[in-house]
């Protein structure tokens, strides 16, 4: 996988990580915690956040498929990266789906 842009931001939302695996465009949500008081990080990916991120990333999809001069849209996942004080993060692939218009 090979960085493409941090912290995308518009009115629309945020995007922490863009990363391209092989010709999938990756959006990566990193959620941190440091105590469960509020739940876990897990428990922070609420549907609300999901479309927020989707959203975000509907804006961005076109201008990173302009950057990268691909000849088409790539596919696209949503990946969430969870640190909840373990030693080693846990990496989600395809944590979630993005809905059909």
């Amino acid at each position: 996988m090979r960085l493409i842009a941090r912290n995308l931001r518009c009115r629309l939302g945020e995007i922490d990580l863009v990363m391209l695996d092989a010709q999938t465009l990756v959006f990566v949500e990193v959620r941190h915690r440091n105590h469960a008081r509020y739940g876990s990080a897990a428990d922070s990916i609420t549907r609300h956040k999901q479309l927020r991120l989707i959203r975000a990333a509907r804006y961005f999809l076109p201008r990173l498929n302009a950057r990268l001069q691909l000849p088409a849209t790539p596919a696209c996942r949503f990946d969430v990266v969870l640190e909840d004080g373990a030693p080693t993060p846990v990496w989600i692939r395809q944590a979630f789906e993005c809905p059909s218009d």
